[in-house]
């Protein structure tokens, strides 16, 4: 629990977009070395800013090095206090090895290691630096390295990896205030780390995916986060919804008053619309107990047009899948999917316009035909067909293939990351947007209770105003 009375102040490449969910936590079996790096603060603060414990890389060895002349201090080794230029750990047999600058040692279970550097630009953990502190421990036969540091000194780099830093200033700041905010109501939920680096919870790449536009944008947007009946909502977010979000009682299990199906504003996403083939071969491993697919049935369909329950057809038999099940056996980018069983040797067709039907609240796709099965090969001129393959390579290849034409990229929850992109390009700020994809929430600054929830009980600085 957070103290009461928190109001800190003070005072990043183009990155992939994806969605957010928990992970298990972690029992700690081995020793645990710290390491700091210290950033130089914006400005001094005025109360204790929350700390992010996040899960940045896993494995059987870890390396870090310092830069220059910022060395390492190292504190908790056996013989006392060394100052180090490089540091690796490794697990052999169950045994905890460092090498300290090239010198092997063996490191007793439950050693805690304490490591502090002053270079402002972190320490390097592999291919990336970090800010902040290091935490590493050994686990099932693997390392983990967890960073420990301010969340607004986190959020620089998750803006940046998250979205491409060119986007427009109300676009990053939506990201930044649902981030942060998301962050938040994982943290310290038990187990070694908070959040993952990784699509798993929020993409998070240390230093070299900040910059100065995403720097601005965490700190035009300091501490404030997004509420809903007194507390932190679910700010889940994904890439592009193929122009309708989706509720989220129709993804997972709760239905949240303020994660409701909205019209997006996604239409220059590259996942706005796009196709995928799958050969026999191809569905006969992603689908073994069918071996293939001969047709698609889809059972049932949500309000936004998602598919919810499919039945495959194959050789061997049939097998009822969830549209998330569906979506990840076949490696979907989303689960607003037509499909369609076509020649082998058909081209690929021209998607067909986006069509939408009124509904309460705005718009949304039309339904999609709620099932598939093999249809006849579409009759095509002798000469164009010879003309496009030649007669030999069109005999050999028969078969049929799954066309599936979708729509949109991740689970369409939330934020439409492309979507914050056009109504920006349109003129909305930031909190325009976060309004239109997390219906009813209240931005406002952080401030907790000691039940959990959350008010504005003590006074912006100006900066934050606007």
């Amino acid at each position: 629990m957070l103290p009461s009375g928190w109001p800190w102040t003070g005072g990043a490449h183009w990155g992939a977009f994806w969605c957010c969910v928990r992970f298990a936590p972690i029992v700690t079996l081995m020793g645990c070395v710290v390491l700091s790096a210290i950033a130089p603060p914006a400005a001094a603060p005025l109360g204790r800013e929350p700390q992010m414990r996040v899960l940045v890389q896993e494995g059987e060895r870890l390396a870090l090095r310092a830069d220059g002349t910022h060395l390492f201090q190292v504190r908790g080794l056996p013989g006392g206090t060394r100052t180090l230029r490089s540091l690796v750990l490794s697990l052999r047999g169950g045994a905890l090895l460092a090498e300290l600058d090239g010198e092997q040692q063996r490191l007793p279970a439950g050693s805690l290691l304490q490591v502090q550097s002053n270079d402002p630009h972190g320490i390097w953990l592999g291919q990336r630096r970090y800010r902040g502190e290091l935490r590493l421990s050994g686990r099932g036969g693997q390392l983990r390295a967890v960073n420990a540091l301010g969340i607004e000194t986190y959020l620089m780099s998750v803006v940046g990896s998250e979205m491409p830093h060119a986007w427009p200033l109300a676009a990053l700041q939506a990201q930044a205030v649902a981030a942060r905010t998301y962050a938040l109501q994982q943290r310290s939920r038990g187990g070694g780390w908070d959040l993952k680096a990784t699509v798993s919870s929020q993409v998070y790449l240390g230093v070299e995916s900040e910059t100065p536009s995403t720097r601005q944008a965490v700190a035009s947007t300091r501490s404030l986060v997004l509420v809903h009946g007194g507390r932190l909502i679910n700010a889940v977010f994904h890439s592009s919804s193929g122009g309708v979000t989706e509720a989220s009682g129709m993804v997972w299990r709760n239905q949240l008053p303020y994660l409701v199906s909205v019209p997006d504003h996604d239409q220059h996403s590259p996942m706005h619309r796009w196709q995928e083939r799958f050969d026999k071969e191809g569905l006969s491993q992603r689908l073994p107990e069918t071996g293939g697919v001969d047709f698609v049935e889809v059972l049932s369909r949500s309000a936004s047009g998602r598919v919810r329950q499919a039945r495959l057809q194959g050789p061997r038999g049939s097998l009822l899948l969830s549209g998330a099940d569906l979506r990840r056996r076949l490696g979907l980018k989303s689960t607003l999917v037509n499909f369609e069983m076509v020649p082998s040797l058909a081209p690929p067709e021209p998607l067909p316009a986006l069509r939408t039907t009124p509904v309460q609240g705005g718009s949304r796709l039309a339904q999609i035909t709620a099932s598939v099965s093999r249809p006849r090969p579409r009759p095509r001129p002798r000469q164009a067909l010879l003309g496009w393959l030649g007669r030999e390579r069109r005999r050999a290849l028969p078969g049929w293939q799954l066309l599936v034409t979708g729509q949109g990229h991740g689970h369409g929850v939330g934020m439409s990351q492309w979507g914050a992109n056009g109504l920006a390009r349109q003129g909305a700020d930031f909190r325009t947007i976060l309004r239109h994809y997390y219906q009813g929430a209240v931005v406002m600054p952080y401030q907790p209770h000691h039940d959990g929830s959350v008010a504005q009980t003590w006074p912006l600085a100006p900066a934050w105003r606007g």
